[in-house]
């Protein structure tokens, strides 16, 4: 797998709180400007990221408690959105504020400065919109602040 850009915006640490508010822009490499014709039609994007600090920080654990936080189930690590996972790839579907040639303009994304960007792609909600989704509570007391 090869990097096909870089995040940069004010993040320098991970954090599990206030990503609603971060403008990022989100740089391709020169080679692939032509490949974002047509993006800008859409409002929103998914990014896909390599979250490179992770494996830094802590080795992966397959069960945990989400965050560490002791009100949460200790769940199976596929059962989260943890940045220390096997492969540490995230993903997030971030609001498309503008493109200029090779850059996009981001609110949203949930990455650090000088994360590497794996892929783009246009938020389509027949494909990522799920109506009849089901969530466990404990998710929702885990996001409460995270966007």
């Amino acid at each position: 797998m090869e990097w096909i850009g870089v995040v940069y915006n004010d993040v320098k640490e991970p954090t599990d709180e206030g990503w609603a508010s971060v403008i990022s822009e989100v740089v391709l490499d020169e080679t692939l400007t032509d490949g974002l014709d047509g993006i800008g039609d859409f409002s929103h994007v998914l990014i896909l990221y390599w979250m490179h600090r992770a494996a830094e920080a802590e080795p992966v654990r397959m069960r945990r408690r989400p965050q560490g936080r002791q009100d949460m189930p200790e769940v199976g690590i596929f059962a989260q959105r943890a940045r220390h996972r096997p492969n540490p790839i995230g993903t997030t579907a971030v609001k498309l504020l503008r493109r200029e040639k090779n850059r996009l303009y981001v609110q949203g994304l949930d990455a650090i400065n000088g994360t590497p960007v794996v892929d783009v792609k246009p938020y389509v909600p027949a494909f990522d919109a799920v109506d009849s989704a089901r969530v466990p509570d404990w998710m929702y007391r885990l996001m409460e602040g995270y966007f």
